[in-house]
């Protein structure tokens, strides 16, 4: 029995950022790939996935502001988001989960770690049997 895959987005500013996470990912999900905040609230408009990476650093609207939009929507408050990101810090992790976020991790990340956590948000199941 064919199980359907869940589909993540990944927004990062960094092309190399967003293929290694695709190339970490793919084999598990469906990943889509944006290079900004603004992309990825476009999308959004005709496309929902079932969770969001979302980097903090990026220019013109960083990850605060667009997990600030995404949370003031009806349409998209419920979709779970992991700030996947270079700021490390007790104090960065305390602020991305203030706004929001089901979880912080920072990069470079840890695959099996990632998966794990995706498995765990997207349903509580374990990496193994993603």
């Amino acid at each position: 029995m064919d199980i359907e895959r869940k589909t993540i987005f990944l927004v990062d500013d960094d092309a190399t950022n967003l293929t290694v996470g695709k190339i970490a990912l793919a084999e598990h999900y469906k990943v889509l790939t944006l290079d900004s905040g603004f992309r990825l609230l476009k999308i959004l408009e005709k496309n929902i996935p079932d969770l969001i990476l979302l980097d903090v650093e990026m220019p013109e609207m960083n990850g605060y502001e667009t997990i600030r939009v995404l949370k003031s929507k009806d349409e998209t408050r419920h979709i779970p988001v992991i700030f996947l990101t270079a700021k490390i810090g007790q104090e960065h992790r305390e602020e991305g989960l203030s706004h929001g976020a089901v979880d912080y991790i920072t990069k470079p990340f840890s695959t099996p770690h990632l998966l794990r956590q995706l498995a765990f948000h997207l349903g509580g199941r374990e990496w193994s049997n993603v």
